[in-house]
């Protein structure tokens, strides 16, 4: 019996010590423990707010070069990248046939000669004859009828040859423009047909030391966007090296996929050192406006939003250094996962230490560089630090609570 109350003594004495260990973790640990919190200082400086876009830059001038007649290649003068002149014979096709047909066509213009002939002097006895009265007048007029049908004839055996010599110089295909060949598209051998669409042979480029790019701006972007205005762009193959273009032209033809409406901005580019070639993606940059010693924020602290739980909870605060572990984004005051807080657009709200408690500041927001975003209103001033996020390793769950410590 003694030892049976012994063990229960034991073990009632056991799960006290564990409750009350469990129970100072808690305390410690979710009651008493300060909260940390990264913050950074509110700073004067200059901003500048760009919108941005991918686009391909495109020659100036690119003609593609086709045929109108069918045929064999039977001869190629040019390749890729091959430098040409305007009137340049850049291939030959095979011209048996067309040769053979122009021939035909001149032969008929003979034939068509000597009936003229025949009817000129068919016509000159019967007006001799209706002179004298041997022939009626419908005989006559039979003559002349005759004359002028063999007068046509010619004329329309004359054009045929004309079009078959055509046909034949068209088998040989020139440069219409000066440039450069950035695309062929046949090899000797190689049959086209031009019945139903002309194939093209060639791409020709006329001066690549004119560029321009062709760049889809959304339509939230393009009513801040002005020809003449200065473009700075970067492709990949020289990451390093920026580039300058123009806005020559907005075109008025928009573009929806999947409801998303973009127009296309056209940029002038010279490329004197011919480094910048078709095709490359360009990653472009307009700057829509400038702000000069202005107060700034960084975007992280419009996006932080304590949980109502820790706003009553004491805080500890630690010092960033400005734009560290920070990333701005397009919308400044767009919370955490894509949720939007209902306000206005030119409006946020930050958080401040106050009382070793964190304090909600209302202010006015002007332009960002998705950065950092211009304070144009509020009870914000140099120096202030505005907390732009938790330091803790550990983060709340979505719901903003801290979930339940398993006591066992």
């Amino acid at each position: 019996m003694k030892k049976i109350f012994h063990s229960r003594l034991v073990m009632f004495f056991l799960s006290a010590a564990i409750i009350a260990v469990a129970l100072v973790v808690y305390w410690q640990f979710y009651m008493v423990a300060p909260l940390q919190y990264r913050a950074q200082a509110v700073e004067k400086g200059d901003i500048s707010q760009t919108v941005s876009a991918n686009g391909t830059i495109n020659p100036v001038t690119l003609v593609n070069v086709g045929t109108q007649v069918s045929g064999t290649v039977k001869k190629l003068y040019v390749d890729f990248n091959s430098k040409v002149e305007k009137g340049q014979i850049l291939l030959e096709l095979d011209d048996a046939l067309l040769s053979a047909q122009q021939k035909q066509s001149e032969a008929n213009v003979q034939n068509a000669e000597a009936t003229l002939e025949l009817a000129t002097a068919n016509e000159a006895r019967m007006r001799s004859l209706y002179a004298q009265e041997y022939v009626s007048r419908q005989e006559l007029d039979s003559a002349v009828q005759a004359k002028k049908s063999a007068q046509a004839q010619l004329k329309l055996t004359q054009a045929t040859v004309e079009k078959d010599r055509a046909n034949l110089a068209y088998s040989v295909i020139r440069s219409p423009v000066s440039g450069v060949v950035v695309d062929r598209s046949v090899d000797v051998g190689q049959t086209v047909a031009a019945s139903l669409q002309t194939p093209t042979l060639f791409k020709i480029a006329q001066d690549l030391s004119k560029m321009q790019i062709d760049a889809n701006f959304a339509e939230a972007d393009i009513g801040n966007i002005r020809i003449d205005q200065i473009v700075r762009f970067t492709v990949d193959a020289f990451p390093n090296r920026n580039f300058k273009g123009v806005v020559k032209l907005i075109r008025l033809n928009p573009t929806t996929i999947s409801n998303v409406v973009t127009y296309d901005a056209v940029i002038s580019v010279d490329n004197p050192e011919q480094v910048l070639l078709p095709g490359m993606t360009a990653y472009v940059n307009i700057s829509v406006a400038e702000r000069k010693d202005v107060l700034l924020v960084p975007n992280a602290a419009l996006r932080f939003k304590p949980s109502n739980a820790e706003l009553q909870k004491p805080l500890a605060i630690q010092s960033q250094n400005p734009g560290a572990n920070q990333s701005g984004g397009s919308r400044p005051a767009d919370s955490p996962g894509g949720a939007k807080p209902k306000r206005d657009a030119f409006s946020g709200k930050v958080y401040v230490m106050e009382n070793d408690k964190l304090k909600p500041v209302s202010v006015t927001l002007g332009i960002t560089d998705n950065r950092s975003t211009e304070i144009v209103g509020g009870e914000l001033k140099a120096g202030d630090q505005v907390v732009v996020g938790e330091a803790q390793s550990e983060k709340p769950s979505s719901s903003g609570s801290r979930p339940p410590m398993r006591m066992f």
